[in-house]
């Protein structure tokens, strides 16, 4: 892509934050999502941050992306960091890639949504939930690190994870510092729905699933037990585990974008 011209036809446009999956970087997920970016170019403005931890290459990565490194995660192994240092890593990386995409690149829209895949899409959700919590629990934090309107979900797995001690207290929640690494970046909750704990997820959320994606089922667990009925949208389409490229998959994606940022006031 030519960042230049990208940079000079979408600096006025409303932002989304792109999160990578588990063993990629920023600039690996910027190719992977050139479609979606190229579809999305009338209506958003894309920004991809990189996560803050080392991490071995992910499921697919090589040999394509073999010398694309270093590839990095959102979420370290468990007892190398404490839930706080992993809270504050995550934050000081997305404030960076938004206050480098006001400086250096001079863009001016507002920030609206958040979108990830795999580890990045339960980031993603995560992030959206700590929004809410926060507006019950502590009004005065929500717009420490941006004020979503909404969340594309692609392959993302639950359960969600704690990004606020005080405000996400929830034994149902995952700790930052020990997110379970499954198949590349899940985690696998026995311990029942959200629900019934109060954690369910209720800013509007776009659930993108490939069915032939061998963590499909944990994908559908996410939006059924940890999003709240009537918030979601979900579209499936024909692939495994790895974003949609053709216009046939991509297209209905954004549409539905669209319709869902203009429900919640977005001007698109």
């Amino acid at each position: 892509m030519d960042t230049s011209a990208y940079d000079t036809t979408t600096r006025h446009l409303p932002r989304i934050l792109c999160l990578h999956g588990g063993g990629t970087n920023a600039s690996i997920f910027r190719t992977q999502c050139r479609q979606l970016s190229r579809s999305l170019e009338p209506h958003f403005r894309l920004v991809y941050v990189e996560a803050p931890f080392a991490s071995l290459a992910g499921p697919g990565v090589v040999p394509v992306f073999a010398d694309s490194g270093p590839f990095k995660r959102w979420f370290p192994d468990g007892g190398e960091h404490s839930d706080a240092d992993v809270i504050s890593a995550i934050d000081a990386s997305l404030r960076k890639a938004m206050e480098d995409d006001d400086a250096l690149a001079g863009a001016t829209g507002p920030w609206v949504g958040l979108l990830g895949f795999s580890q990045g899409a339960k980031l993603a959700a995560s992030l959206l939930y700590r929004q809410q919590q926060r507006a019950v629990e502590h009004p005065e934090r929500v717009e420490s690190v941006g004020n979503w309107r909404f969340g594309v979900i692609l392959a993302g797995r639950g359960p969600l994870v704690a990004l606020d001690l005080e405000a996400c207290r929830s034994s149902m929640l995952d700790k930052p510092s020990s997110v379970t690494i499954a198949m590349g970046d899940g985690h696998v909750s026995t311990s029942g729905d959200a629900a019934g704990d109060g954690c369910l997820l209720r800013l509007p959320t776009l659930h993108v699933h490939g069915t032939l994606d061998p963590g499909l089922e944990l994908h559908r667990q996410l939006l059924e037990r940890c999003c709240a009925p009537g918030t979601t949208r979900l579209l499936e389409w024909p692939g495994d585990h790895r974003l949609p490229l053709k216009s046939a998959h991509v297209d209905p994606v954004v549409a539905e974008m669209v319709q869902m940022a203009a429900s919640t006031g977005v001007q698109v």
